[in-house]
Parts: C-alpha cells; structure tokens; sequence
C-alpha cells in the first residue's frame, strides 16, 4: 500500500502546472496595477494642474444712496487678486533627499 501511494502521481502534473500558471497570474497581475497606479497619479496630477491654473481673483464695487443732506447707506466694495502659489501647475516636486549622516552626539 506504502509503494502504491509512492508510485501514484494521479494530480502532481496538474498541480504544478495551477502553481506555474497562478504565479505567472499574480506577477501580472502587481505589474499592471502598478501601471494603472501610475496612469491614476498622472490624471490625478492633471486635474490638480487644472484646478490649480483656474483665476480666482474677484471685484465687487460698492454702492451708496446720497441726497443733498446726508448718506443714507452705503456698502463698500471688495477685492481678491489671485497669485501663483507654491505648487500650482507643477512647479514643485516632491523628491526624495539623499541619504546624509548623522551627525555627533551632543552631551
């Protein structure tokens, strides 16, 4: 019974080949994720160049009533000039910094 279960490879062929071809599945599967990962940061990126270019910048006039003795009301006006800010349009990047050593140990 012992050499007829050593001899029996009923499923081993089948087996290895659901392991090959699941491991080939799973590799493809990280390296197009990691793409779509990517294409999403690219989109994300656009849209943010996109919102970061619109001009916010505003003016609202003011207005008052007067007759010949007084001011009866006025409203003043206000205003917003829209500037660049620091990150807009992709003028700053986000790096990572090269590896520097530590320095002395204070007392």
């Amino acid at each position: 019974m012992l050499r007829q279960l050593l001899n029996d490879e009923a499923g081993f062929i089948v087996s290895a080949e659901l392991v090959l071809v699941a491991t080939i599945l799973v590799i493809g599967l990280i390296v197009g994720l990691s793409e779509v990962q990517h294409a999403i940061n690219g989109e994300l990126n656009d849209v943010a160049d996109a919102i970061g270019s619109l001009n916010q910048s505003y003016s609202v006039s003011g207005f008052s009533k007067n007759d010949a003795t007084a001011t009866h009301a006025f409203t003043r006006g206000s205003a917003f000039a829209d500037v660049v800010d620091d990150c807009d349009n992709n003028q700053c990047d986000i790096t990572c910094d090269a590896p520097v050593n530590e320095g002395p140990k204070g007392i």
